[in-house]
């Protein structure tokens, strides 16, 4: 059976084919000889599972989507209080490589804006091996895969970084960066020509989702209060002037790059990556923002949405007899949203009912988002397409009305019909 989480993200690149406007980050040659028609989605669970749709094997350079992870990584090496006396936390409501600094403190702004993230860079550490090898290796680790430069992008941007270097000089002046110009700005700009994937950057995504943790991995590569920290200046930072209008309407911690990605983080539940080049006049990816919308209109993404998550909406699964037939039973519970349906969906497809009769005990459920119940939706009439008869145990009618996909109806039984008929297990 195939998720329907993957025909969702299916549907998101198709109600967003016809967006073509925008452009390619023309000033870098390497970007601007990209595939301005490739798209990709992805989504990562705090469980570790990836689902992505269209180009997904596509590699692009991470560029600004660095940022994050690289202040992340300056407050663990020099500490929060150290990276504050170097960098600002406060919306500059300026573009990505404006020629600025704070007139009060000569800091950068933020971490999210080219100065600030140059300074970021200065501040790692590197007595054993160069700040960009480290951040290369932190990259592996997020993604659980080697990451690498793409040096053609590399050598492109440093060649018209002149821009970069101007702000590198600035910063030097007033005192807030740790490295001479050249070398500060040549390291950023490695960095940031690392070639990365939309499942790759899902699952960095999902890292800082899970407080720090590498889902899959278990290894705690940022501190709790560290990644909260960053969490809260993506919010308020992290797509420069357009920030205001994200927070308001996406409204997930998030972070763009010129070469068209864009990353989001909804905390404790999943993270987010689209692709596509074209850019809007912020500096964003013109469809990715779209997509991105969608996704939080459709799952429920946005922070302000009132919620209680829960990582499994699975309680247990019992193979019984009912009434004479075979049954296996899954007991629910919690609020349905998308990390606990996900979890839900996950067992059924991993280890798929072996009775025709499946009952769902929905008895223990308090609420149910509607990105749960379209989701439920969907596995409904997989199942039944499978030869499966579905029952619903729903004391508290909180998914009253319900059917699969197709408008067929489901079974209602009673808690008593379940209790009284379940002798014994198969």
């Amino acid at each position: 059976m195939r998720s329907p989480i993957l025909d969702y993200l299916d549907t998101i690149i198709e109600q967003t084919a016809h967006i073509e406007s925008g452009a390619l980050a023309d000033y870098i040659p390497e970007l601007a000889a990209a595939d301005p028609d490739r798209v990709a989605v992805a989504l990562c669970t705090v469980n570790g599972t990836v689902y992505a749709s269209g180009d997904t094997d596509h590699e692009f350079s991470i560029q600004s989507m660095s940022k994050p992870f690289a202040y992340a990584q300056a407050i663990e090496d020099r500490g929060l209080k150290t990276v504050l006396r170097h960098i600002g936390v406060e919306p500059s409501g300026e573009a990505f490589n404006e020629l600025s600094l704070d007139p009060q403190t000569g800091k950068p702004r933020n971490p999210m804006i080219n100065a600030g993230a140059i300074t970021t860079h200065a501040l790692l550490k590197d007595d054993e091996e160069s700040a960009v090898d480290r951040m290369l290796g932190l990259f592996s680790r997020l993604a659980e895969r080697p990451i690498k430069v793409d040096e053609a992008v590399a050598a492109s941007e440093l060649a018209t970084g002149d821009r970069n270097l101007g702000l590198a000089y600035l910063l030097h002046s007033s005192g807030a960066l740790r490295q001479e110009p050249r070398t500060a700005v040549t390291g950023y700009i490695r960095q940031c020509a690392a070639s990365v994937t939309v499942r790759d950057l899902a699952l960095m995504a999902a890292t800082l989702a899970n407080g720090g943790v590498q889902p899959n991995t278990g290894e705690r590569l940022f501190s709790r209060s560290g990644t909260r920290h960053l969490l809260s200046v993506m919010a308020s930072c992290g797509m420069y002037d357009a920030a205001g209008d994200w927070l308001t309407t996406v409204g997930i911690p998030a972070k763009s790059g010129v070469a068209g990605g864009i990353i989001g983080v909804l905390p404790g539940q999943i993270g987010v990556a689209v692709f596509s080049p074209r850019l809007d006049p912020h500096g964003n990816s013109a469809r990715g923002v779209e997509m991105m919308q969608l996704l939080s209109d459709d799952l429920g993404l946005h922070l302000m949405e009132a919620s209680r998550p829960a990582r499994s909406s699975l309680r247990e699964t019992r193979e019984v007899t009912v009434e004479g037939q075979p049954a296996t039973v899954y007991v629910l519970q919690g609020d349905l949203v998308l990390s606990s349906i996900e979890s839900l969906v996950r067992v059924l497809i991993e280890d798929p009912p072996t009775t025709e009769l499946v009952v769902f005990d929905l008895s223990r459920v308090d609420e149910v988002l509607p990105v749960a119940r379209r989701t439920a939706s969907e596995t409904a009439t997989k199942l039944i397409d499978d030869g499966h008869r579905i029952a619903l145990v729903d004391p508290e009618e909180t998914v009253v009305g319900f059917s699969d996909s197709q408008g067929r109806a489901v079974e209602w039984w009673s808690v008593e019909r379940l209790e009284k008929g379940a002798v014994g297990s198969v």
